[in-house]
């Protein structure tokens, strides 16, 4: 594993994580992290992929991790869209560097959303898990935009979005008596509330940004734009509150089937919750994971 800074298209320095196999690389995986966490936290995913001869890449997004430490929840700019910009730099980064290799984009959660953005914009990738994810197009993302925007507005884009908080995390955690939200496994749960670049409070600025996206996930002209021919999987656990314990997850799949994605799977784990790969069924979403990915690879 080795870790860097590269330089995204308006200057900033972003830190990113590379696991590279010793032999031959059968094929590239990026992986897009899902809010207030970072790339590290998905190094068992990655060690096993570089032991089945793939090369993994992660950034840590904007407002998150390494790349923005002493901000976490704050970045300048429109941090959802820019986000977006550097993965696809990143890609093309690596394509150019390995040519003829596939890559498979593989976001969770946060970066579930900016992959089904990143699908309607660009080309660099060849196959996509979209992981803990949903049809996000209901009260949450129209009353997140306006909460967030009033956030802005009155507290200011760097203060701690304390409401937006209790409409998500908070509100799904309150759901789960054991474990939270991420995951029914303690010593999982506990690990993720102990990392001290995991569970802060996002900025109302970063809610801005990431509602105002997600209300613009779901317009013609952007699913159009959609290639119907790169397959996708949607993985996700029936008890995550994100995806509507199912509900907002199928919705998703059917939306894809409906605008005609030839090659497009659904895999809901029944007993997990939002981190499929940290709770009692990871097994079973490793498995779809990897037969999904050697399946487009070939």
């Amino acid at each position: 594993m080795k870790r860097y800074r590269f330089t995204s298209f308006d200057g900033k320095k972003i830190a990113v994580t590379e696991w590279k196999p010793e032999g031959e690389i059968r094929g590239l995986v990026q992986i897009s992290h899902g809010m207030a966490e970072h790339s590290l936290r998905y190094n068992e995913l990655a060690m096993r992929l570089v032991e089945s001869g793939y090369l993994v890449f992660a950034d840590d997004h904007r407002a998150h991790g390494e790349t923005d430490r002493k901000t976490l929840g704050w970045s300048a700019g429109d941090i959802f869209n820019d986000t977006i910009k550097d993965m696809a730099l990143l890609a093309e980064k690596y394509r150019a560097e390995y040519p003829g290799r596939k890559i498979v984009l593989y976001g969770h959660s946060y970066g579930s959303f900016l992959t089904q953005a990143y699908i309607q914009r660009y080309a660099s990738y060849d196959a996509a898990v979209i992981g803990g994810s949903a049809r996000m197009n209901g009260a949450l993302s129209f009353g997140g935009k306006v909460i967030s925007s009033l956030g802005c507005t009155f507290r200011g884009e760097r203060a701690a979005g304390v409401l937006m908080r209790k409409m998500t995390f908070d509100s799904y955690n309150k759901k789960f008596r054991q474990g939270n939200f991420v995951t029914s496994v303690k010593n999982e749960a506990e690990r993720y509330e102990k990392d001290p670049l995991c569970s802060f409070t996002c900025s109302y600025g970063f809610y801005k940004s990431f509602m105002s996206g997600l209300t613009r996930l779901y317009t013609k002209r952007g699913l159009h734009k959609i290639d119907k021919n790169k397959p996708i999987l949607i993985l996700s656990g029936e008890k995550d509150p994100v995806g509507g314990c199912g509900k907002d997850t199928r919705k998703l799949f059917a939306l894809y089937q409906k605008i005609g994605i030839r090659d497009v799977t659904l895999c809901l784990l029944p007993e997990s919750r939002h981190e499929y790969f940290n709770d009692k069924e990871k097994e079973r979403a490793y498995k779809a994971f990897f037969d999904f990915v050697a399946r487009v690879t070939g």
